[in-house]
């Protein structure tokens, strides 16, 4: 009887043992395959991010980050209430060893990746908390105005009719160099942008070509309108552009037509 019930009584712990070492082993293969999904390789981390941060002696500070593929970064920063400057800087990024934080290399600031948005990390790469803590968030811009071909066809309320102007109006916003290319009817027009948390845009330098059409109303009224527009509304669909100012009614209307 005590033979075989030490046969049993081994055979149990036999089985027992098999059991607790095949689910330690499932759980170290399930820790492996977690470790080896972060933010570098499971997110889609490459792209521009905006936002206001807190600032100490001004209303906030605009960010627009914009992070590249080959880990090369440009920042644009602008103080509130301290003028229209905007401060640009290019340099590169690092990745931390776990692939979820990454460090501008000039700046040393760092922020943690997360799915479409930024956290900005404090100087030890800690996340900020407390009451503050939603305003050290940049977010990812899923559409953008800039690339495309935008044909005017309103002008403060009026539709502008085919035929109207001796060339099509329209405007073009060059992502790369901040660069606006426009063209009012007759004459092209070019200048510098800026885009800005949330949606104000701001167009300077605007200088153009000085010939001669009939009806220059339309060129007229387009040049006015990028002199004094302040912001923009993107429809949901990306393919309708309204230019503001202030709060008043759209100052110009386009569509985005392949070009």
């Amino acid at each position: 009887m005590n033979t075989t019930f030490l046969k049993r009584a081994t055979g149990a712990l036999v089985v027992l043992a098999l059991i607790v070492g095949a689910c330690q082993t499932k759980k170290i293969v399930s820790n492996q395959a977690d470790s080896a999904h972060n933010s570098q390789n499971s997110l889609d981390w490459s792209g521009t991010y905006q936002g206001t941060l807190p600032c100490a002696d001004c209303p906030g500070i605009r960010y627009v980050l914009t992070l590249k593929d080959d880990h090369s970064y440009q920042l644009k920063t602008q103080y509130l209430e301290r003028g229209d400057s905007v401060f640009t800087e290019s340099g590169t990024f690092t990745w931390d060893e776990n692939g979820n934080q990454i460090t501008l290399a000039d700046r040393g600031e760092k922020f943690q990746v997360g799915e479409n948005q930024l956290f900005h990390l404090d100087m030890e790469g800690n996340r900020i908390t407390g009451n503050l803590a939603e305003y050290y968030i940049l977010k990812k811009t899923t559409e953008t105005i800039t690339g495309k071909y935008w044909k005017l066809i309103e002008l403060q309320g009026q539709a502008i009719a085919e035929g109207t102007s001796r060339k099509e109006p329209y405007i073009r916003l060059n992502a790369e160099e901040n660069r606006i290319e426009a063209n009012g009817g007759c004459n092209g027009m070019g200048g510098t942008y800026e885009l800005s948390d949330p949606n104000r845009i701001k167009f300077s330098q605007l200088i153009g070509t000085m010939m001669a059409c009939d009806n220059m109303e339309v060129e007229n009224g387009l040049k006015r309108v990028l002199e004094s527009a302040d912001s923009y509304h993107l429809s949901a669909s990306a393919d309708t552009l309204q230019l503001f100012r202030a709060r008043m009614a759209p100052l110009a209307k386009f569509v985005a037509v392949e070009k």
